[in-house]
C-alpha cells in the first residue's frame, strides 16, 4: 500500500471519525434542549401555578387561624359559633373559592404535564373536596346554613407534593440550563489544549494514564 494511499484512507477515518462524534453530541444536545423544554413546560404550565397558588391558600388560612385566635376556623364544626362564622363566609366565597377553582381548572386541564405515570391521589381528592364546597356555597346561596365545610376534606398531602415537585423540577431545570451553557467553554478548553501540543506529542497518552 502506497504512503499517499495510506494518507487519503487516514484522512477519510479521521473525518468520518469526527461526523460521528459530531452526530452523537449534536444528538445528545437535542435531546437535552428536548427535556428542558419539557421541564419548563411542566414548570410554567402546571407545577409553577399549583406551587404558588398552594402556598398563597396556606398562607390566607394561617392568616385567618391567627385573626381568629385557634388552631381551626370552627371549634366545633356541628355547631360554628357565629363570629367565626361570618368570617368564614367572606373568607371562603372571596379568598379560598377562587383560589380552589384556579387549582382545580389547573389540574382537570394540565394534567397531561404531571410527571408520574398515575394521577396522584391528592390531585384527585383535592378536585373532589373543591367540587364539594361548590355544593355549600350554593346552599347559602339559598338561605341554607346547615353545611359549612367541605364533606370531603382538603388532602394536606397537596401542599407538599406541590413544593416538592417544584422545588425538583426547578433543581432539573438549572442542571440543564448549566450543563448546555458549559458545553462551548468545554469545547473552546479542549480546542486550546490540542492546538498547544507539539507534533511528537500528538497520540501519545498523558503520563500517569
Amino acid at each position: 500500500m502506497s504512503l499517499q494511499l495510506l494518507s487519503i484512507l487516514v484522512t477519510i477515518a479521521l473525518a468520518l471519525a469526527g461526523f460521528g462524534v459530531t452526530y452523537v453530541n449534536q444528538l445528545r444536545l437535542a435531546r437535552r434542549k428536548e427535556y428542558l423544554d419539557l421541564v419548563n413546560l411542566r414548570l410554567n404550565e402546571f407545577y409553577g401555578p399549583l406551587y404558588v397558588s398552594s402556598n398563597a391558600s396556606a398562607i390566607a388560612f394561617d392568616a385567618l387561624r391567627r385573626k381568629l385566635g385557634r388552631d381551626h376556623v370552627f371549634a366545633d364544626r356541628s355547631h360554628p359559633d357565629e363570629p367565626a362564622l361570618r368570617e368564614w363566609k367572606i373568607w371562603l366565597t372571596e379568598v379560598f373559592m377562587p383560589l380552589n377553582d384556579f387549582r382545580e381548572d389547573l389540574i382537570l386541564r394540565k394534567s397531561y404535564l404531571i410527571r408520574e405515570q398515575e394521577m396522584p391521589d391528592c390531585l384527585l381528592r383535592f378536585v373532589a373536596h373543591a367540587a364539594a364546597y361548590k355544593a355549600v356555597v350554593k346552599k347559602w346561596k339559598d338561605g341554607d346554613f346547615s353545611d359549612v365545610l367541605s364533606i370531603i376534606d382538603f388532602p394536606a398531602e397537596l401542599d407538599v407534593y406541590a413544593s416538592q415537585s417544584y422545588g425538583e423540577l426547578k433543581r432539573e431545570q438549572m442542571a440543564l440550563i448549566h450543563g448546555a451553557l458549559n458545553r462551548p467553554l468545554e469545547r473552546a478548553g479542549e480546542g486550546a489544549s490540542h492546538r498547544g501540543r507539539g507534533p511528537q506529542g500528538a497520540g501519545r497518552s498523558a503520563p500517569g494514564r
